[in-house]
């Protein structure tokens, strides 16, 4: 990197969009893939900022949509990261508007430095590798170049698009001028590019000054930079986060960074890296990145596989047994049990808005739902009544709220429980119960040290969980009726 490089560290932005429904039924909307640990011990967010995180790298930029701000805030508090800003997204304009907001973000603040754009769900088995590219686009970055990462083919993948170098001199060690993209190709088109040796997967990770990124977003696509600027001059602070305004952000062409910017600019450059990268697109890449055992099978959780070979079976917390059979994925959650063929994994979207068309919310939500206070899990439910386990995390407490349709009786199994009920208010320790009538006004915090576990019954007429009146909320959510307490 240059001197200057060395001096300003490069700013990760890292984009925590979409809801990964290709990864049903573990990964739902309001709880997508990049929380999860799907690779690794860690969630795939947590992955991607541990990477870069050190002296060359800033504190990251977080860009995400606002029903995932809690979780995002408090999974990079686990990692002991704390973001310069989390901007929250009120519609999904895909990656180029994000970026936009990023790069105006940066500039406004009196700088113009490297920004470091990563998606927040992909794998990258080789992280040295990774850097190692980074610091050889840097310097051609801060020139002006606008760079992207060339993933080294391991096959024929027609699931990707691809980048093809061009014939000529390297830029400098490892850098290249870019000769054109190209889209998503068919089998043989896809094997005549493994054979080339020029083409290489399109990362979808970037680096560039952020002003560099602006000159050529506003030479073309100039709409998506003046709809980027009037919702960043009209963001509000909501709690920690920056949240951008519905109808300015609205406003902007949705667009990638590929297509608004790097198919047309003349400084696209790129730097090929085998970094032991896979984006998780689907089940099959679970499979791909996985250990195999002698049959090429992938087992994860409680399995037993007889006779079965190259599949991919995770369980979360039941058996699952799998015989005669080949090439197959299996994924049982709590709820729901996929059973999908390998080679078409793709097809679980459709599965996603299938239910999604039938109004069925397990498309959606998993039956633990989790809250910025801590979470609350379906048990039992019928004709007038739900059953939830609720925890509340150490320090935190649920809005002051009422019903209107509902009653609701709460016994603590664990830990204590400071309860509002009405003008009274009153510990509930382990064993202890109470009930708030209809009506009533009322509140569950946790004033100690350790997480309150909780079982709510719920009875009426109601169960809705639009029947939440707040009354006070630290958590900015007065309004939003549509999440629990």
């Amino acid at each position: 990197m240059s001197r200057a490089d060395a001096v300003d560290p490069i700013t990760p932005v890292i984009l925590s969009g979409g809801s990964g429904s290709r990864l049903w039924p573990m990964s739902r909307a309001l709880y997508p893939k990049q929380f999860l640990p799907l690779a690794g011990e860690l969630t795939m967010i947590q992955e991607t900022v541990s990477r870069v995180a050190g002296q060359r790298f800033a504190p990251p930029l977080v860009i995400c949509n606002e029903e995932h701000r809690f979780i995002v805030a408090e999974q990079l508090r686990a990692k002991a990261c704390s973001p310069s800003e989390i901007i929250l997204e009120p519609v999904g304009r895909n990656t180029a508007p994000a970026a936009c907001v990023a790069a105006l973000k940066l500039v406004d603040a009196g700088g113009d430095g490297l920004m470091l754009i990563m998606p927040s769900d992909h794998v990258i088995a080789r992280p040295d590798s990774f850097l190692t590219a980074v610091a050889k686009a840097a310097s051609a970055a801060a020139a002006g170049a606008l760079v992207t990462f060339g993933v080294a083919p391991a096959q024929a993948e027609t699931g990707f698009g691809y980048i093809k170098m061009s014939a000529g001199d390297p830029l400098s060690a490892g850098v290249h001028r870019v000769e054109r993209f190209v889209e998503k190709p068919d089998q043989a088109t896809a094997d005549a590019y493994v054979a080339d040796g020029s083409y290489f997967w399109n990362s979808g990770i970037f680096l560039f000054r952020a002003s560099a990124y602006l000159d050529e977003l506003e030479r073309s696509r100039p709409a998506i930079v003046s709809a980027c600027r009037k919702a960043l001059a009209g963001a509000e602070r909501d709690l920690t986060f920056c949240r951008l305004p519905t109808a300015a952000f609205s406003a902007s062409p949705s667009d990638s960074i590929d297509y608004a910017v790097m198919e047309t600019t003349a400084h696209a450059v790129i730097v090929p890296v085998d970094m032991g990268w896979n984006d998780v697109g689907a089940w099959s890449a679970l499979w791909d990145i996985g250990e195999k055992d002698a049959d090429g099978n992938v087992a994860q959780g409680d399995v037993v596989l007889q006779d079965a070979h190259n599949v991919y079976v995770r369980s979360d917390d039941r058996l699952v047994a799998v015989a005669g059979v080949d090439d197959i994925v299996v994924i049982a959650t709590d709820d729901a049990v996929l059973v999908v063929d390998r080679h078409r994994t793709q097809d679980v979207k459709l599965v996603v808005e299938r239910l999604k068309a039938e109004s069925r919310d397990i498309h959606a939500l998993h039956t633990t739902v989790h809250r910025p206070w801590g979470s609350y899990r379906g048990v039992d439910r019928g004709d007038r009544f739900q059953v939830k386990r609720i925890v509340v995390k150490p320090g935190e407490r649920l809005s002051l709220q009422m019903h209107h349709h509902r009653a609701e009786h709460w016994i603590v199994v664990e830990g204590t429980a400071l309860v509002t009920c009405g003008e009274r208010k009153f510990l509930l320790h382990e064993n202890q119960s109470t009930f708030i009538p209809v009506g009533e006004i009322h509140r569950l915090e946790n004033p100690g040290k350790v997480p309150v576990h909780l079982i709510e019954v719920q009875s009426g007429g109601y169960l809705g969980e639009d029947d939440i009146v707040r009354l006070e909320d630290g958590y900015g959510r007065i309004m939003n009726f549509q999440q629990q307490a």
